[in-house]
């Protein structure tokens, strides 16, 4: 590992924990061993550093989702798989202060607009997905054509975030696995062919 990924290692879940604003240079330095000099060598500010946290955070937590969705065949079977992974979510992320796009996005929107804005694709990236797997089922007649794809994935996708935001606000994952079967039991089952 070179500096800049050691350096990484130790900060991003304090970014995440502590959120981009509450996480100072003192607190780097503490959590890293090294100078300001030495933590300014390796990234050209605070928000460079907080922008490559982010994005070592996505690809611990949601890049696995992604990847593992995209192995499966059949848009009902990407589907279970997302609400699948999503029941992990919590153990997965807990010790790392939670879901990092849920974190970002409104921990930054008004403070860091470059941040905000890798939240904010993110979270496009995740709602188009979800729009081509329902656009595939009705493709493929595993879901009804009638069935919205923009709208059924904003749904989704809400439903995932805001489990999340209640599961680490009550330190409950009962939110997640019943907002999980909520999709699977009522939304997958009323499109499904």
């Amino acid at each position: 590992m070179n500096t800049s990924e050691i350096i990484l290692d130790k900060v991003a879940p304090i970014f995440n924990k502590q959120g981009y604003v509450g996480t100072s240079l003192t607190d780097i330095t503490k959590a890293t061993g090294l100078t300001k000099g030495a933590i300014y060598c390796n990234f050209s500010n605070k928000e460079d550093l907080a922008l490559k946290a982010f994005q070592l955070n996505v690809n611990l937590a949601i890049t696995p989702l992604f990847k593992l969705v995209a192995s499966k065949e059949g848009s009902l079977n990407k589907l279970r798989t997302i609400t699948e992974y999503q029941r992990s979510y919590y153990d997965l992320v807990k010790d790392r202060g939670g879901c990092p796009m849920l974190r970002a996005g409104v921990d930054t929107k008004f403070i860091n607009p470059l941040l905000f804005k890798a939240a904010q694709n993110l979270s496009q990236k995740f709602t188009v997905g979800l729009t081509n797997i329902i656009k595939d089922g009705i493709a493929n007649d595993e879901i009804k054509q009638n069935t919205d794809p923009d709208k059924y994935a904003k749904i989704i996708l809400s439903l995932i975030e805001g489990s999340s935001l209640l599961t680490f606000t009550h330190n409950d994952p009962t939110y997640i696995n019943d907002a999980m079967d909520f999709i699977d039991q009522t939304i997958i089952e009323s499109i499904s062919k």
